[in-house]
């Protein structure tokens, strides 16, 4: 491949379009619209499921099936209590935040609109500096500027509504992508990348490529499970974040050095087939691609799990983009590892046969 950068301007405005539009767990069919619209010229044929899983396939009839996978939603709040006098109590859609809440704007997705409310927080002089009480579910609450329970439905505001941050896209010193959702809605833009660049590059491959963008992953890898199941893959390589260590208050002894712009990291787990994993390896040494490795105890918490675990079990990696601040609205990550995960995808397919098993049993 050709020493140019892979994102260009129509891709990077993709990117903000997508990172900025809403896509809470359960919510997701928007962002797949965007993404599905994007996505067109470069597939064959698109595969959509009941609760939204998108999927673009190249050589939709070739039986090798090969997925590249990330997931589509986000994570974000549901009302689930209104008081009296018209302040909103939340519970979690996905692993939201509660520490980061207070003073937050957010949305609130109705059926007539977005309603704007503040996650409101007693000011520091009426507080007991003797015994703080820390931010937490049950003392959180969202604000409208209502003066009862009444008047927050009149809004159209019910319990069950979903809520999520309005916070958009923005570059820092040049390099560093932020916004809410690149958890994971950056897994999304890379394999769509991944497929752009085989059609630009004239690429055939020996078998069906399958771009999954999988829903509900926040909540327990519902959409992957699905999707599994509907494809029955051969092999699945699956793009997730993972967490860079280097940041205050992270063990690095517990979890590892892993650090933004040091390229994509490749987990270490049982359920990572492991001939695989060294194909991703050899491929990155090879093309002279910078990795990192991370090592997964049990579980890697992501797709991947559900994609190995599925059918009568299915080879499947894991190549993770290093990421700080997650399941904040600051989350950040490094263009050169979005554009090295990008490559590593894209190099590892070339690198794929036909009918391979990557049998621990075939010599």
């Amino acid at each position: 491949m050709a020493k140019k950068n892979i994102l260009d301007n129509k891709s990077l405005e993709f990117l903000e379009n997508y990172l900025n539009n809403a896509s809470p767990t359960g919510y997701e069919w928007t962002g797949q619209e965007l993404w599905m619209d994007y996505l067109k010229p470069y597939v064959d044929e698109f595969i959509t499921d009941t609760y939204g899983t998108a999927v673009g396939v190249i050589n939709p009839k070739a039986k090798y099936k090969v997925v590249i996978e990330g997931h589509a939603d986000e994570i974000s709040w549901y009302v689930n209590y209104i008081t009296d006098n018209g302040l909103i109590y939340v519970i979690r859609n996905g692993g939201s935040d509660h520490q980061i809440a207070p003073s937050k704007i957010v949305n609130i997705h109705t059926k007539s609109g977005i309603v704007k409310g503040v996650f409101g927080w007693p000011a520091i002089h009426t507080r007991d500096k003797a015994k703080e009480e820390t931010p937490k579910v049950e003392n959180i609450t969202i604000d409208v500027g209502a003066k009862n329970k009444e008047e927050v439905e009149k809004m159209g505001v019910h319990v069950g509504c979903v809520i999520t941050y309005p916070d958009t896209f923005h570059i820092l010193n040049n390099d560093k992508f932020v916004c809410r959702a690149l958890d994971n809605r950056i897994g999304g833009f890379m394999i769509a990348q991944v497929a752009r660049l085989l059609h630009e590059n004239k690429k055939k491959l020996p078998f069906g490529l399958y771009i999954t963008n999988s829903v509900q992953e926040e909540i327990g890898l519902r959409g992957a499970e699905m999707i599994a199941e509907r494809i029955k893959p051969n092999v699945a390589i699956v793009t997730d974040v993972t967490h860079d260590t280097t940041t205050p208050m992270i063990d690095k002894k517990k979890e590892g050095h892993l650090e933004l712009g040091l390229g994509p990291v490749v987990a270490y787990a049982p359920a990572v087939q492991q001939k695989l994993r060294d194909l991703i390896t050899d491929t990155a040494e090879a093309k002279k691609i910078p990795f990192q490795r991370s090592a997964c105890s049990r579980a890697t918490g992501t797709d991947t799990d559900a994609f190995a675990y599925s059918g009568m079990g299915v080879a499947s990696a894991l190549i993770s983009l290093p990421l700080r601040y997650m399941h904040t609205t600051v989350e950040m990550v490094h263009r050169d590892d979005v554009e090295n995960v990008i490559k590593l995808i894209y190099e590892t397919l070339l690198n794929i046969k036909e009918n391979d098993t990557f049998s621990y049993f075939d010599k």
